[in-house]
């Protein structure tokens, strides 16, 4: 079966930490870029991070750089978003995606909530 299944998402206080992992199934994941999106209520889905197929290469939305970090296990069908020093702002329902680095095919996970709150 093709699919992206997240998990890790919680319920966790300002300044703390949560490891999100991606993992897929059903592709060829060393052929796929890996990102994590997020979307807030009211907002629009955004680009929080992302990581190449090899994993060489990292790249990060500006509201996260410094706390943010992707990464990726290849062995393992697996891609993490370590989150510290989170922030209420930081609070959203978070998507694996996962694009072919030729075909540019694109395969969405259902999401997982985090949510930064005292």
């Amino acid at each position: 079966q093709v699919q992206l299944v997240e998990s890790g998402g919680d319920l966790v206080q300002p300044g703390g930490s949560l490891r999100l992992s991606c993992v897929a199934s059903g592709i060829a994941f060393s052929k796929y870029a890996m990102s994590w999106y997020r979307q807030a209520p009211g907002k629009e889905r955004e680009l929080v991070a992302r990581i190449t197929d090899a994993g060489g290469s990292t790249d990060y939305a500006d509201s996260v750089k410094g706390r943010f970090t992707i990464s990726r296990d290849n062995a393992k069908n697996t891609v993490y978003l370590q989150m510290d020093s989170l922030k209420s702002e930081d609070t959203a329902v978070y998507y694996c995606n996962a694009r072919h680095r030729t075909t540019l095919w694109a395969l969405w996970g259902q999401g997982t909530q985090v949510t930064v709150s005292s």
